[in-house]
């Protein structure tokens, strides 16, 4: 049990002070390239020698960069763009920004101007990824952060250094997947610490994290499971707050399955090892599926939470809504109807970049878990 402490320390340390990974990085000559949400091609900064953090927003108070944005827009960009003026990023040779929503869009072009310090590298992704002439599409923006990533940094791209990346990365979407599975039946691990274990993969590189992460799923498996707390799936974009985490853990709720975009969403595809390495990336984007910020008419996505809740054990199904964040808006009247078809009670709780105050959202978590329990 100490390795288990000792490793969800470090990847609690990690996830919670990435700036001084970024500083040590750069102590070492490492050039880091912040990756903003989301499916932003790490694989291509990996093979570069470059290294890879992720920029997905803090729970900070918004004011610089409210000259920047309506009121109305998701926090998780606003906070990015707060973090970047304020100097949280500086020091950082630049940052990729794909454009799957439209306040990504927003983000690529007030980052440029808010933050000029850091050069901004654009990844324009197709909706219709499936089809020929978007795998085409898609290529070709692959390309394009390719020649921004050798004009910035003065690195080389080389075609068999990212193939070693991509098996880096597939391990490592091996490891993450591994783990959900182990920590489904772990509930002595608590919702903040399963948080850190997927915060942390954004700032270490994905070599050292999947050896934490596959340590720790070695530990816990010689582990008896537990059945003692409430099971429930969660779904979102981002709950990496601890302040919300903190509620869970109160509630007595443990996380058996997720469907949150900064965690288990990220692992789901592989890249294929039978083309070139750069048609392997394509070929893991047009794979995705079943994500909000993705073109989906059939909205499959909706019975697939209710497939993947039903099959995890869940009890119930957590929808935690980013404030203003319209793809996932428009998805949770239909992914609830599908939760009742498939017997599963739902609840919808909003959290943003901004909020001190869980009272409201301890109430309603509180009188889930009564439900679920009764």
């Amino acid at each position: 049990m100490n390795e288990v402490k000792e490793i969800l320390a470090r990847l609690h340390a990690a996830a919670t002070n990435p700036r001084s990974l970024l500083e040590s990085y750069r102590i070492f000559g490492k050039k880091v390239i912040l990756t903003a949400p989301v499916y932003t091609p790490e694989e291509i900064i990996h093979s570069m020698g470059l290294v890879p953090m992720g920029a997905w927003g803090a729970d900070v108070q918004l004011n610089l960069s409210k000259s920047w944005f309506p009121a109305f827009i998701c926090s998780i960009a606003q906070s990015i763009v707060e973090l970047g003026i304020s100097g949280a990023y500086e020091g950082a040779s630049g940052i990729v920004i794909p454009t799957l929503c439209d306040s990504l869009k927003v983000l690529e072009e007030n980052f440029k101007y808010a933050v000029p310090s850091i050069p901004v590298i654009p990844m324009t992704y197709p909706q219709n990824r499936k089809p020929d002439f978007g795998k085409d599409f898609t290529l070709a923006g692959y390309r394009r952060v390719i020649a921004d990533l050798e004009r910035i940094t003065g690195t080389e791209f080389n075609e068999e250094k990212l193939w070693e990346s991509v098996r880096v990365y597939n391990h490592h979407n091996a490891a993450m997947r591994r783990l959900v599975r182990v920590l489904s039946t772990r509930p002595q691990i608590t919702v903040q610490e399963r948080s850190d274990c997927f915060k942390s993969a954004w700032f270490l590189p994905k070599e050292d994290h999947t050896a934490l992460i596959d340590r720790l799923c070695d530990q816990l498996v010689s582990q008896a499971p537990g059945t003692a707390l409430t099971p429930v799936y969660v779904s979102g974009i981002l709950t990496d707050s601890p302040g919300f985490n903190s509620l869970l853990d109160e509630a007595g709720l443990t996380v058996v399955g997720d469907d949150v975009a900064a965690q288990s969403r990220q692992y789901r595809t592989d890249a294929p090892e039978d083309v070139t390495p750069l048609r392997a990336l394509v070929e893991k984007y047009a794979a995705m599926d079943h994500c909000s910020v993705l073109y989906d008419p059939a909205k499959k996505r909706c019975e697939y939470i209710a497939e993947q809740a039903k099959a995890s054990g869940a009890k119930g199904v957590l929808l935690v809504l980013t404030k203003f964040c319209d793809p996932e808006e428009f998805d949770i009247p239909l992914i609830r109807r599908a939760c009742e078809k498939a017997g599963l009670p739902s609840t919808v709780i909003e959290v943003d970049r901004q909020m001190v105050n869980y009272e409201q959202a301890r109430t309603a978590m509180e009188t889930f878990r009564d439900m679920l329990d009764a």
